[in-house]
């Protein structure tokens, strides 16, 4: 059976997607069957991966949450080994936090879809909104754990206490099993004082939680996306295409493999 971690920050621009997509990717080349989901209405995750083409999807993660069309309709291989792709082809996404607000059971809508799936992957990553609203809430009812990513900046910490007390409130409502998988820290410029000062601060306050292998700004991670490509598969050499598949790595050995 697969495991479902969701990729998580309520801030935007952290690295969530990038991480969903080269850590999914990372994992694709050593052999792990991987599905990406997109449940950012912003679609960038399914973006960085189709480009323009994702606007002749006539199916994706809404109408599978909305019971349209059968999860499996709606998955896409991609063409990178052990890659498949749910994607957010439209805005819609943004339309069922609404619609379904004030439904008994909103929090499972994407967990009953994805234990279908479950068994077909060895890992399946959520792309979370930047935001703690519904889909956020949805995404940590339907995983195991939680990959925190945090940008190495100077506020990597303030309102952190605001996304852990979410993922407390969905342990005690409908997920008691969910855990943090671990910290990821991005971004990284070893040029400046300061990105060691928060990496320092970071683990002082998660401990053994927070990988060893640390995203450093790069070009190529930047760039990869508008190549509608990972990282490892635009410029395998780079400094990101490196720490992304030591992740990796980390992951694999974190979970037994």
């Amino acid at each position: 059976m697969g495991k479902i971690i969701a990729i998580a920050n309520q801030k935007g621009g952290v690295g969530k997607t990038t991480t969903t997509s080269n850590l999914g990717a990372s994992l694709g080349t050593l052999g792990k069957r991987t599905l990406l989901v997109d449940f950012d209405p912003q679609g960038n995750l399914t973006t960085g991966f189709l480009g323009s083409a994702k606007t002749i999807i006539k199916q994706d993660i809404t109408d599978a949450l909305t019971q349209q069309v059968p999860i499996r309709n709606t998955i896409i291989k991609t063409k990178f080994a052990n890659v498949s792709l749910l994607p957010a082809a439209s805005n819609r996404l943004a339309s069922v936090e609404t619609q379904y607000a004030n439904t008994n059971g909103r929090e499972m809508l994407l967990k009953q879809i994805l234990d279908e799936v479950k068994n077909d992957f060895d890992f399946i990553f959520i792309d979370c909104p930047p935001s703690l609203g519904l889909l956020s809430i949805e995404a940590f009812t339907a995983a195991d754990t939680v990959l925190i990513t945090l940008q190495s900046e100077f506020y990597a910490l303030e309102g952190l206490s605001q996304l852990l007390n979410t993922i407390d409130q969905v342990r005690r409502r409908s997920n008691p099993q969910i855990g943090i998988e671990g910290v990821l820290i991005t971004m990284y410029d070893a040029r400046t004082l300061l990105g060691a000062q928060v990496i320092g601060d970071v683990r002082n306050y998660f401990y053994n939680k927070v990988y060893d292998t640390i995203i450093p700004r790069n070009i190529g991670l930047a760039e990869a996306p508008s190549h509608q490509m990972p990282i490892y598969y635009y410029d395998p050499h780079s400094k990101g295409a490196i720490a992304y598949v030591e992740l990796a790595k980390e992951v694999l050995a974190s979970n037994g493999n």
